[in-house]
């Protein structure tokens, strides 16, 4: 063997001193940073290896691991994923960093570039229990990170500052006589000066520092996406991971129920919030809980954890027994009406539930009970006189969702009598200022009656100190600490878990047998009723806290239950339940520019979306992306259409149907020999981090974030077709042709990888994509093992099926038409059938007019946006001389945007005649 290293290159201290560390015999011969030691490459490559087989490798990681294997030290897993964080996190940061204290003086800004790598790297380091970064002795990842960072931890005037845990590792290796041999070779002494020459022959990077170090947990906004600088290992890193095709693990079978937890894997138990029966749910309930928990658990499923899926109608409680007054049916027929309902609305959205239950069942009755019962034994249980709202009109005391009126704390006028909506407090109902019967909007009077308290202030303790380990270690979102911080700052009260109501779960104390539970103690209870309704072994999922973790999903509005009530009357029953290690809640989503209203005929609810003609799936991808993670969101029938137009129709859908229509019409529906490039590889690179991000992001649960990552690869491969042109090469020449071939075949792959990370999101159009590609089933587990493996699922020869568009545009008229059906006019045309007929030259009041008008400034900012973007776009095109069908598609899409910005203007699409000129 002979190795190839040149003077200064920092990546040759790596293999000096993994040749040094492992013994392999090889010749060592130094040549200049210019030459051309691979006779294939166009370029210099170095370090080099050259095999006695005549091979050569000249990634340095590459070569520092052969030469580890060769010596009988395999590299595991965990080394894998070093290697690749080391080659796409920690090289541009350094790449950048050395550019700037070697060529610019800028020395002092380097501890900025390289903060968030050193930062993660000692964090890991802390954790270890072994001296080096995977072993108890030093292992290939040790030398390959200890000659990375050797540069510029070596240099004591940049002022990193202090990491005790990475410093230790850092002298430990420095300390080694391989690593002090290496170093002295490649450096001879003079540190940063001595790789000026070397650096001097390197592409500048961009200016722009790092946006992730770490995986990151969260997503840059639209517009502020740049181009990543790829390394030169990272395009190494990526072109082998593509060599390596699919796995040949088993391809995930169907699921075998009953499903329970299993020794040695990922146990995960998956809640979403239980919808109330009586109320059909409409686009922010469905986003709040069940459509974001689905995404969470077939993502689960994909990664190969062990999970469970579970759901269910809540049905008991005074709205349940309204509601069946106002339709003249029994409370049970009511809630077998709408569990009806509620399953069919999940079905059409593809929420696939692994159970689908409810809370008015026998199981409930039992467990319920059981809890109370432990917890009145235990002495978490108190007795007191409540005094109580009551309407003498109804006949009934209220309980708090039905009654109404000024809060208390912030004077909040719909204020409900258990918690204020504005400012988030508890209320007891009667302290409510000018409360009304939300029934018949009577004022109810005030009566005295006998209830049970779970004692919260005696298991406050248990509480924080579970809490602080929950958040500490789990993946909780910001807005359900806060909401939980807030609940314990005052100190916590006892709770009332009585009601005067005949619709509930019967209290089984002879003392309150006219009572039944409030739903708030007993609606949580259903999450074990109905796992116990899906398998006899629930409580292998809910008394097993050591193997099992409970994902629960929620709008904010549940937080509390979820994070201080039900976790205390859990705790309290002492009888090792499991207890939520992520409380995942989004903020509100509003329909335009208001509340979604039932009564009112305001927004779109569920059982009215299949009507529109939209796929289920464009509705879960357009609720998906304006996903209320950080902050309440809008629905908009504008931005709808408009992400549906750009993000779907011309960006994604645009992509794999080229690259699907190219293998077809190009190369007979077989997909051709891949030659890569260099261009080639800095795509894999790119595709290949963008993947890493979405995993990072939804093992996070940020599953917005993650979707536009999804968006980007798509954007990476249209660019990379335009800028390559294959309907163009395929004309040409041999090498033309080759080129045409390797564009066509790396573009069919990339398609194949959407498909894979579409799945949770568009479960649908992610199994036509992978049916016109003809995919392997095992392309789904390969891709997303580890962190992500962006592979050649789609080898040379490989026939696909038949290819046809995925999506459809969504028309103006079509928008307009849907956006005044779900505003409010039925139910304003309803109100005007019924009245007299008025004169037909009375005038129409202001605010009509203003809908007659169809001025939105909002939406009309929005598309002013989408049209100078467009514009750019359709220039853009023009100047590389696309397709002119590319560039019609484009255009036509711009001038349609334009008609709904004249709309949202409030103007006539047609041209206004002129006043006062003769024609």
């Amino acid at each position: 063997m002979k190795l190839y290293i040149s003077e200064g290159n920092p990546h040759c201290l790596k293999v000096l001193a993994a040749l040094e560390l492992t013994g392999v015999q090889c010749d060592v011969q130094c040549v200049t940073h210019e030459e051309r030691v691979v006779p294939f490459l166009s370029r210099p490559a170095l370090p080099a290896l050259l095999l006695p087989t005549g091979v050569y490798l000249f990634s340095s990681n590459a070569i520092c691991q052969y030469m580890f294997e060769v010596s009988g030290q395999e590299s595991s897993d965990i080394c894998s994923q070093w290697f690749e964080w080391e080659a796409t996190e920690l090289q541009p940061a350094l790449l950048q960093a050395l550019h700037m204290a070697v060529l610019q003086g800028k020395g002092a800004e380097v501890s900025k570039v390289l903060q968030g790598p050193l930062n993660y790297l000692d964090q890991c380091l802390s954790k270890r229990t072994t001296p080096y970064l995977t072993a108890e002795t030093v292992t290939v990842v040790d030398v390959v990170l200890w000659a990375a960072l050797y540069p510029v931890l070596s240099d004591t005037s940049l002022a990193l500052g202090e990491r005790k845990s990475m410093q230790a590792w850092f002298d430990r290796l420095s300390g080694t006589r391989a690593c002090k041999a290496a170093a002295q070779k490649v450096l001879n002494g003079k540190g940063l000066e001595g790789m000026k020459s070397y650096m001097q022959r390197q592409p500048a990077p961009q200016s722009s520092p790092r946006r992730d170090a770490h995986p990151s947990n969260s997503s840059p906004t639209e517009g502020e996406e740049g181009e990543r600088v790829v390394s030169e290992e990272e395009m190494e890193s990526a072109a082998l991971t593509w060599s390596k095709g699919l796995s040949s693990c088993p391809v995930a079978t169907e699921r075998q129920h009953p499903i329970v937890p299993q020794e040695g894997k990922r146990n995960v138990l998956l809640t979403s919030a239980l919808p109330y029966v009586n109320n059909v749910p409409h686009l922010g309930n469905i986003i709040g809980c069940v459509l974001s928990a689905d995404v969470f658990a077939r993502y689960g499923r994909l990664r190969d954890w062990n999970l469970l899926f579970v759901c269910g109608t809540d049905e008991y409680g005074t709205a349940t027994e309204n509601k069946a007054r106002e339709e003249g049916l029994t409370p049970q027929q009511i809630c077998d009406k709408y569990h009806a309902v509620h399953s069919s609305i999940y079905k059409w959205f593809q929420i696939d539930f692994d159970f689908f239950g409810r809370t008015t069942t026998e199981k409930q009755t039992e467990i319920a009970q059981n809890i109370f019962w432990r917890l009145h034994e235990r002495g978490f249980l108190l007795e007191d006189t409540v005094e109580q709202l009551r309407c003498e009109s109804c006949q009934r005391f209220l309980a708090d969702r039905f009654v109404e009126g000024i809060c208390p704390h912030c004077s909040y006028p719909e204020a409900r009598g258990d918690q204020c909506d504005k400012c988030g407090r508890l209320i007891n109902a009667v302290e409510l200022r000018d409360p009304q019967c939300k029934v018949c909007r009577q004022t109810p009077v005030i009566q005295s009656s006998k209830h049970l308290f779970l004692d919260l202030p005696k298991v406050e303790s248990q509480l924080v100190q579970w809490l602080e380990k929950s958040t500490g270690t789990g993946d909780w979102t910001a807005n359900a600490k806060q909401i939980t911080r807030s609940w314990l700052r005052d100190g916590l009260k006892p709770r009332c878990i009585t009601r005067d109501l005949k619709w509930g779960t019967p209290v089984p104390h002879p003392d309150f047998a006219e009572k039944v539970f409030y739903v708030w103690f007993d609606a949580p209870i259903g999450y074990l009723s109905i796992t116990a309704n899906y398998t006899d072994q629930w409580e292998k999922w809910w008394k097993n806290p050591q193997q099992v973790e409970l994902y629960n999903f929620m709008a904010k509005d549940n937080v509390p239950f979820h994070s201080v009530v039900f976790p205390c009357s859990l705790l309290g029953a002492q009888d090792n339940y499991t207890l939520v290690n992520h409380l995942v809640a989004t903020e509100y989503l509003n329909y335009e520019d208001t509340k979604f209203s039932k009564s009112r005929g305001v927004g779109v609810f569920g059982d009215m979306a299949k009507d529109t003609g939209i796929p289920s799936d464009v509705w879960r991808f357009y609720l998906l992306y304006m996903r209320p993670e950080g902050q309440d969101s809008a629905f908009s029938w504008a931005d709808m259409a408009l992400k549906n137009n750009s993000e779907l129709l011309n960006n994604l859908g645009n992509f794999i149907n080229r690259a699907g229509m190219f293998v077809s019409k190009f190369f007979e529906g077989c997909v051709p020999v891949m030659e890569l490039q260099l261009e080639d590889k800095r795509l894999l690179a790119q595709v290949g981090w963008e993947l890493r991000q979405y995993i990072q992001l939804l093992d996070k649960v940020k599953i917005r974030d993650a979707l536009k990552h999804i968006l980007n690869i798509s954007r990476h491969g249209n660019q990379y077709i335009q800028v390559n042109e294959p309907w163009k090469k395929i004309k040409g020449e041999d090498t033309d042709k080759q080129r045409a071939g390797t564009v066509t075949g790396v573009s069919v792959n990339i398609a194949c990888l959407l498909s894979v990370m579409l799945l949770p999101y568009m479960p649908t159009v992610s199994q036509t994509i992978r049916e016109q590609l003809n995919a392997p089933d095992s392309c789904i587990s390969t891709m997303l093992q580890g962190t992500g493996s962006f592979v050649c699922a789609l080898t040379a020869g490989h026939r696909i099926g038949a290819v046809s568009p995925l999506f459809q545009k969504l028309e103006a008229d079509q928008i307009e038409a849907l956006k005044k059906k779900f505003g409010g006019q039925q139910s304003q045309t309803t109100t005007q059938n019924a009245a007299p007929a008025k004169p037909a030259a009375a005038p129409a009041p202001a605010a009509a007019a203003e809908v007659v008008n169809g001025a939105d400034p909002e939406k009309a900012k929005q598309l002013t946006q989408a049209v100078a973007l467009q514009g750019d776009k359709v220039r853009a095109l023009k100047a590389q001389k696309a397709e002119k069908a590319a560039i019609a598609a484009e255009v036509a899409m711009l001038l349609d945007l334009k008609k709904q910005l004249v709309l949202a203007e409030g103007k006539s699409p047609e041209p206004a005649p002129q006043k006062g000129k003769k024609k």
